[in-house]
């Protein structure tokens, strides 16, 4: 029987639960793959709870489950749903390595915060998605789908009639119309649950691969009548759109937004203001107890004008959600996901049972962005 490899490299991970996030950067069942590549796992008492997994469930697989002090002191690594707080930031020693989304292409000072204090930071928002040996890595599609899906059920629950066309002895109930704009990883699976649910879907993307993607779905693409066919950006990502092409396109979309009954927004440009679709015309000019999720609403704005994080109610009566949470509200699979995500980027890291950034490697050269050369497991060792 093949014997697991000596342990060189402790992973931990903190409790992270909040009023917004349920999820944890590690459950149980990647306990065991880490296990089986040498590396040891702690994890902070009751991170799981909201997600379902119990701190027996970490112990009974090998899991040390301790305090964030403990984490602090022996961890090699860390891996976050979020990202460190600027006081966590404070608190962790010189050569560890931190891993998660850290707004890095927006946020200079907190990247130069995390250089200041001597840690490796690795940056999962800078995956190349377009590799296929980073597939198993990328957070941020793991997480939009989980959205997607949930932002059809979001918009099931707060919609005042069925999704489906429903037959009844009272009559025929038509089917619910909805549009999904943005067809990247959350819109696609926003058409794919919506569909399944009964509604006539219709979807629009300025990217133009994104139509036959669409359509393969079984939905309708939106006709603008106009061309964005520039739209394909680098990576993926949709592009941003000039101010000219964005006036366009937002005309565009309120003329037709009228027509639907839901409307799910799922555009967003990683760590930048989120374009907006639908303007306030746009929302005036839905009929009486239409929805909106706008699943790209934050502090820097959202894809329809003045949607705010929460739930609000037009003078016109659509309701407009704005649910930047949704992937936490599927806390268990997210989780699941978001786990598997964190430890491949950790096991892509490790040589030889050592923690090394590899100069001229493409994942190690887009990912890191802070970086000491202080090696943590000889740190670690000094210290015991």
């Amino acid at each position: 029987m093949a014997q697991t490899p000596e342990a060189n490299v402790v992973f931990g991970v903190f409790n992270e639960t909040s009023d917004h996030e349920s999820r944890v950067a590690l459950t149980p069942d990647t306990v065991t793959r880490l296990r089986k590549a040498g590396v040891t796992c702690m994890i902070e008492q009751g991170a799981g709870n909201a997600a379902a997994y119990t701190d027996e469930d970490y112990a009974k697989v090998g899991a040390t489950v301790c305090t964030a002090d403990d984490i602090l002191a022996k961890a090699d690594a860390l891996g976050f749903v979020d990202r460190p707080s600027e006081q966590m930031i404070g608190r962790i020693k010189p050569g560890t390595w931190v891993i998660g989304m850290l707004s890095s292409f927006t946020d200079e000072d907190y990247v130069a915060a995390l250089a200041s204090a001597g840690i490796t930071a690795v940056a999962i928002e800078r995956l190349p998605r377009q590799l296929s040996s980073a597939q198993s890595m990328d957070e941020m599609t793991s997480q939009n789908s989980v959205m997607g899906y949930k932002a059809v059920l979001v918009a099931a629950n707060a919609y005042g009639s069925f999704l489906p066309m429903m037959t009844t002895a009272a009559g025929t109930i038509r089917p619910a119309k909805m549009l999904i704009l943005g067809a990247g990883i959350a819109g696609l699976q926003a058409i794919g649950t919506a569909r399944r649910l009964g509604a006539v879907v219709t979807a629009y993307d300025v990217r133009p691969a994104s139509k036959s993607e669409v359509e393969s779905l079984g939905a309708k693409f939106l006709d603008l009548g106009i061309d964005l066919s520039r739209g394909q950006g680098e990576g993926g990502y949709a592009r941003a759109l000039s101010a000219e092409e964005q006036a366009q396109q937002q005309a565009a979309v309120d003329r037709k937004a009228a027509e639907f009954d839901i409307i799910i927004t799922t555009a967003k440009v990683p760590g930048r203001k989120p374009p907006m679709l639908l303007t306030k015309a746009g929302v005036g000019g839905l009929h009486r107890g239409s929805v909106i999720v706008d699943c790209a609403a934050s502090e820097l704005g959202g894809n329809v004008e003045g949607s705010q994080i929460g739930t609000q109610v037009t003078d016109g009566g659509v309701t407009v959600i704005g649910a930047p949470y949704l992937a936490s509200e599927v806390s268990t699979t997210a989780s699941n996901l978001l786990s598997r995500n964190v430890a491949d980027v950790l096991a892509h890291f490790l040589v030889n049972g050592r923690l090394e950034v590899r100069q001229g490697e493409e994942l190690d050269d887009a990912m890191v962005v802070a970086h000491t050369h202080a090696d943590s497991n000889d740190d670690k060792k000094k210290g015991e």
